[in-house]
């Protein structure tokens, strides 16, 4: 008010990044909130930020909304593309043009920096990001002193994603390497790791709460880039990539997510709950050019949709190429950025 009179009657919107370094910055974001005419936004890089904190120091005033690595479209945008206003309905030649933009998608990832680096410099900028991820958002901050330990459950978590992760079996892991640890400290190492967006669970698909603790919960790092970091075997990885890349996408949406094990002991990726009320059944498939592949794709679908029957059922692949194979009438099949732009 000081630096412009003339603004003194107008509403103020103040945009305070990185306050969680400056002590004591609850107090004067209060006082803010209870001034008439301030609007405030808070950003910041660490879990120091964390929306639970937020909202304690805030009383409830405060409303998060987490800044993912760039969506497809975002990756398109940044890189000089169209973003087409009717994903379904496009030619051929162009559908192939976002086949390939895709691919680079999952490869490249959608961390800024990391655009337009050769693999060996892409890999060692995420790494980078990793390592002062642990140091400062989990082992200083929790005063963590096993170190050891955590990076065995870093290097077990992000070296499979998209797969299956029990504490107890990887306690009895560490305990056969001669690692002491307890259960109860693997469970925090893991809740610190997802309170800094490192990585995200997902639990199965159960009304039951008993259930959903005893088995095993998925894990997706927070972008398909960092699957290479970890990955000792030389493969693509494209599967993983693809799966890791709808789940943050239904971050995005900030649907509602799990998986689910069916009647029949068949596993569908993904059962989403979003914000309008609807549901999806979703499989992930790079190709469904094996016929077998397929079969069981659909299978499991039509068996899980037994107990979600309200549930759309689709099957997320990786390209375009038409036609695609014949599937019942009640699955949809199409690529994963289709999905993803419409």
């Amino acid at each position: 008010m000081r630096l412009i009179p003339d603004s003194a009657d107008e509403p103020i919107t103040l945009f305070l990044d990185e306050i969680q370094r400056v002590a004591g910055w609850e107090v004067f974001v209060r006082r803010l909130l209870d001034t008439a005419g301030y609007e405030v936004f808070l950003s910041g890089s660490s879990a120091k930020l964390l929306s639970r904190e937020i909202a304690t120091s805030m009383r409830g005033r405060a409303w998060e909304i987490a800044i993912h690595p760039f969506s497809f479209r975002e990756f398109l945008r940044h890189h000089g593309h169209a973003i087409p206003e009717l994903p379904a309905a496009l030619t051929s030649r162009k559908a192939a043009t976002l086949d390939h933009c895709f691919a680079r998608y999952l490869e490249t990832g959608g961390f800024p920096e990391a655009q337009d680096l050769t693999p060996a410099t892409r890999r060692q900028l995420l790494q980078g990001y990793i390592d002062v991820l642990l140091l400062r958002d989990v082992i200083e901050r929790h005063g963590v002193a096993n170190v050891t330990a955590l990076r065995w459950l870093v290097r077990r978590l992000l070296g499979n994603p998209a797969g299956l992760f029990s504490v107890t079996k990887f306690f009895a892991d560490l305990k056969s390497q001669g690692i002491s640890v307890s259960r109860e400290t693997l469970y925090e190492f893991l809740s610190h790791l997802e309170d800094a967006f490192l990585l995200q669970t997902v639990p199965v698909a159960t009304d039951s709460e008993k259930r959903r603790q005893v088995n095993p919960r998925k894990v997706y790092p927070a972008d398909p880039a960092l699957i290479p970091v970890f990955d000792r075997s030389g493969k693509p990885n494209t599967g993983h990539a693809l799966e890791t890349a709808v789940f943050i996408e239904l971050q995005r949406r900030l649907s509602d997510v799990s998986y689910v094990k069916s009647p029949g002991g068949f596993e569908v990726d993904f059962l989403a709950r979003h914000q309008d009320g609807s549901e999806e059944l979703i499989q992930v498939c790079a190709s469904v050019d094996v016929a077998a592949t397929l079969a069981r794709e659909i299978r499991a679908l039509e068996d899980a949709a037994a107990h979600h029957a309200r549930a759309r059922k689709i099957i997320l692949t990786l390209e375009s190429r038409l036609p695609f194979p014949a599937v019942p009438p009640s699955i949809s099949i199409l690529p994963a950025w289709q999905w993803m732009l419409a």
